[in-house]
């Protein structure tokens, strides 16, 4: 048998309603859920109220007319009903024989015609505690609270009271409940969309200060509210990226300057030449020419492949991740430099890409051989410092070395010192950055020290 499904029609206005929900502000939405929680919660509470209040005037009323029937029932044992039976608080009594007749009650009820008949007299004493009774066939207008109690010789007593007096309180307390909570609800909605609107304030802030905010702003940061909650948190986290953002957008346009400014020195120079040549035909040497265009071209070549290079370990992993290992990648590039590397017994293996790998060590052995002034040393060790695990490799020239303070300048992009400030002898200045953002993609470092004379590159990497 096919499935039941909705008709079109209704499923068409269940998504439109749905949508919509959908469509209304958060603020709006809060304050419709929270509202209708509010008056579920205050509907319960009132029939709560009332359920508690009625059974406590019940309660109270059931106590008065038991204890009346229980003193008509000691004056019937005690055979002291020679006269109308008195009471305070208005209670209805009537004390009946074996055989149904009256012999006792209070000057407010029929002393002919019992308040129950025979059968429900056995039936309230089976049950116990009281009955409601429709008071208006006996001449009292209103309910009356019935209870029945037996006495000696079949005598029953029986103890009622008007129920209209709790009636009018209950009455009363509904009328009561029935205005104020509608205006409860409502003032406590209102409320709620005053506190939303102030708790969703800080958001809003935020969000008119991200539209402030365009490509081309400088130090631009969001408002940042004073209470120390999730938004303050959501603030400091997305000016943190900001902030990230910005210097990475400083380093891109950094890099894209300076690249430009290397860019423009063999453009020149290969434009300079080849307009030279043509203009001056007949005293021109053209395989000079030639050689010259092609230096500068092999300059472009190399500088361009830099910067793919340090694009590209810009994402912050290498590009391959596999087994390399250490002394076959060290002593083959040193062998290239007719240098003969210390390499330890045991193999060292770490995680990464060999090319790139080769490429640090290439960039620092060929600034320790433009720098000597004798030799260039190579070792490959095991190193259990700073952390265990660590394969170091140290490149050592007895060069003039680098002051100090310049140790960490030189890793930074396009920067060359004066004693490398040549472009045909220096490069680019791009050797050590593609090293440090290589070896932070492996998981490696590099810092310089003293060799005195010359310089020190150690270089850490994480064995696998």
């Amino acid at each position: 048998m096919a499935a039941d499904h909705p008709p079109p029609g209704r499923l068409e206005r269940w998504r439109g309603a749905a949508g919509w929900w959908r469509r209304r502000s958060l603020r709006v939405r809060l304050t419709v859920v929270a509202a209708a929680v509010l008056a579920l919660g205050l509907a319960l509470s009132a029939w709560v109220f009332v359920d508690v209040l009625t059974r406590a005037l019940v309660g109270t009323i059931d106590e008065g007319i038991h204890q009346r029937a229980r003193e008509a029932v000691a004056l019937s044992d005690a055979r002291r009903l020679d006269g109308p039976i008195v009471t305070t608080d208005n209670t209805i009594v009537q004390v009946i024989s074996r055989d149904g007749r009256i012999i006792g009650a209070t000057g407010n009820t029929d002393r002919l015609v019992p308040l129950l008949s025979a059968e429900s007299r056995a039936a309230a004493l089976a049950e116990g505690g009281g009955r409601f009774l429709d008071g208006r066939p006996y001449g009292i207008p209103g309910v009356l609270r019935v209870t029945v109690l037996s006495a000696d010789n079949g005598t029953t007593v029986i103890a009622a009271r008007s129920f209209a007096e709790v009636q009018g309180s209950i009455r009363a307390a509904g009328h009561v409940l029935l205005i104020g909570t509608p205006l409860l609800m409502v003032l406590l909605a209102a409320a709620s969309w005053v506190v939303i609107g102030r708790t969703l304030r800080p958001i809003d802030e935020l969000r008119r200060g991200a539209t402030e905010i365009t490509g081309t702003a400088r130090s631009r940061r969001l408002p940042v509210p004073e209470a120390h909650d999730e938004v303050h948190s959501l603030a400091m986290t997305l000016n943190d990226m900001l902030a990230r953002l910005e210097d990475a957008g400083a380093r891109q346009r950094a890099l894209v300057s300076d690249a430009a400014h290397e860019l423009r020195s063999p453009l020149a120079s290969i434009r300079l030449q080849l307009e030279v040549a043509l203009n001056h035909p007949e005293g021109q040497d053209w395989r000079e020419t030639a050689e010259g265009a092609l230096e500068d071209t092999l300059r472009l070549a190399r500088l361009a492949e830099d910067l793919l290079a340090l694009a590209r370990m810009d994402e912050g992993r290498p590009s391959r991740r596999e087994p390399v290992d250490l002394n076959e990648l060290v002593s083959r590039t040193a062998d290239r430099y007719g240098i003969a590397a210390d390499l330890p017994a045991a193999t060292l293996t770490v995680t990464g890409d060999a090319m790139d790998l080769g490429r640090v060590l290439t960039n620092l052995i060929d600034n320790a051989v433009r720098h000597r002034t004798a030799k260039v040393a190579v070792a490959l060790t095991h190193a259990d410092s700073p952390t265990p695990r660590t394969a170091e490799i140290t490149v050592t020239d007895d060069g003039p070395g680098i002051p100090a303070e310049d140790r960490e300048r030189v890793f930074d992009r396009f920067t060359r010192l004066d004693t490398a400030r040549s472009r045909d002898d220096g490069g680019a200045g791009l050797g050590l950055a593609i090293v440090r953002t290589t070896l932070h993609a492996h998981g490696g470092t590099i810092h310089l020290t003293d060799a005195s004379p010359g310089l020190t590159a150690v270089v850490r990497l994480p064995l696998t």
